[in-house]
């Protein structure tokens, strides 16, 4: 009987730490709208437990370039953004853009195990496209690169490492962008707090059931223990 317990509390082991593996790098909000201005917030998980994260690099796409992208300063991470000259100038209210940001790399700080880090990007006017696909690099600390680059197939099977990637929707015509922008980040900020919450409860499932599965083992020993008495 203990050595049954014993292999059934390393399988409930086994599962708590597959728990992690659900993470990986994402943006939030996940939807916005075209022509708008929105804050656009990647978070970076570590997923090794011996390694840190020390570098995160995040393309911006340019064939369809943003005029306007500008980063918030995040403590103890400097920021280095890349522009690439256009092809074509983009007209902007504040004139002709020739160039635009194509990559941004924040370095010099460390997500240890366990943690998480989120770097907000302010951009706009967002394209004209059905979406903006975000292929981002994560480096660690023992060389290792995850390339977060994968885009999900019309199927909607997930790759195993997907770009973080931001759906954009049509604005009504003579509709006003900034507050059209104000609702799609309430919505995200309400859908973010939901798939915590829905994280929060597949583990405690996942507990729940490896937990009833070693009680379950330990009342069929002692009964068939009873049996032999």
């Amino acid at each position: 009987m203990k050595k049954m317990v014993l292999v059934l509390v390393a399988m409930l082991g086994v599962v708590l730490a597959a728990g992690p593996a659900f993470a990986h790098v994402s943006v939030d909000p996940s939807e916005a709208n075209q022509g708008g201005y929105d804050t656009l917030t990647f978070k970076v998980p570590n997923e090794k437990d011996d390694a840190s994260t020390v570098q995160v690099e995040v393309e911006i796409p340019t064939d369809e370039p943003i005029a306007s992208v500008s980063v918030q300063p995040v403590p103890g991470w400097t920021a280095t953004v890349t522009k690439t000259p256009l092809s074509s100038p983009v007209e902007t209210d504040d004139g002709q853009v020739s160039e635009a940001v194509s990559k941004i790399t924040w370095s010099g700080g460390e997500i240890q195990p366990g943690q998480f880090q989120q770097f907000p990007v302010s951009m706009g006017p967002l394209p004209k496209a059905d979406e903006i696909v975000f292929k981002t690099l994560q480096t660690y600390s023992d060389g290792d690169v995850v390339r977060w680059i994968e885009v999900t197939p019309a199927s909607g099977e997930e790759p195993a490492n997907p770009a973080p990637v931001v759906a954009l929707g049509k604005v009504a015509e003579g509709a006003d962008h900034h507050a059209a922008t104000a609702d799609t980040e309430a919505a995200a900020s309400s859908d973010d707090h939901d798939d915590s919450s829905s994280d929060t409860l597949a583990i405690v499932a996942i507990v729940v059931a490896a937990l009833g599965v070693i009680l379950g083992g330990v009342a069929l020993a002692r009964t068939g223990r009873s049996k032999m008495t």
